[in-house]
């Protein structure tokens, strides 16, 4: 990624000045990670934050039984890591798919947060944002059916527009709703014969938006 790039995606990110995402970005370094590779290891230690420009990566952990639960998945203009000190990473973090990330040591970040104002805003913005993702989560692994949690995540997945390409895969669907492979696939049959979504090759198309959120709840 050419230096221009990373100050238009710095830019884009904390939603600041030029000037100050040139300072940002000295500190910078950037890193492409290919998909399925992990970025960071469940356990040791974690001194940097990176900021995804592209891709998208998930944060999982795995449980004294080995079982692997999801915990989060990020995605562009998201953020994850160490922040402000120095940690050990709680979780694995790999890469869904091809990604592109700008890495930060934590201190660092820290104090550049300390000493610009646009900095320390975005810095609180983004916390924020997924401070509140992260409640999201919370509330539905607690208050949802299984089936609730496969059609919250499609809806999170489709967005405004609606639609998913590629399609999910199910497994991945499973763990992102923390249930079976099998619980994911009955949810997913079953809104498919009901007409409100639609499946190809290409995408997964939500045909009745309405009907989906009514049936999370």
């Amino acid at each position: 990624m050419e230096v221009d790039e990373r100050i238009v995606a710095v830019q884009a990110i904390l939603r600041c000045d030029e000037p100050t995402a040139r300072r940002l970005d000295a500190e910078l370094t950037y890193q492409h990670v290919p998909a399925k590779q992990v970025i960071a290891v469940q356990g040791d230690r974690s001194a940097h934050c990176w900021f995804v420009v592209d891709g998208a990566v998930r944060v999982h952990s795995f449980g004294i039984d080995g079982q692997r639960q999801q915990l989060a998945q990020h995605g562009p203009g998201e953020l994850f890591g160490a922040y402000p000190e120095p940690t050990i990473h709680r979780a694995e973090i790999l890469a869904l798919a091809a990604t592109h990330l700008l890495r930060a040591e934590a201190r660092t970040l820290a104090a550049l947060a300390a000493e610009h104002a646009q900095i320390g805003s975005a810095m609180a913005i983004l916390l924020a944002r997924q401070l509140d993702m992260a409640l999201d989560r919370m509330v539905a692994r607690t208050t949802y059916s299984a089936a609730g949690r496969v059609y919250a995540q499609l809806a999170q997945l489709a967005g405004d527009a609606n639609r998913i390409a590629p399609p999910p895969i199910v497994t991945t669907l499973a763990l992102s709703a923390n249930t079976t492979r099998e619980t994911a696939s009955r949810a997913l049959a079953a809104l498919i014969r009901r007409g409100i979504v639609r499946r190809t090759d290409e995408e997964l198309t939500i045909l009745a938006p309405r009907m989906l959120q009514e049936l999370i709840y």
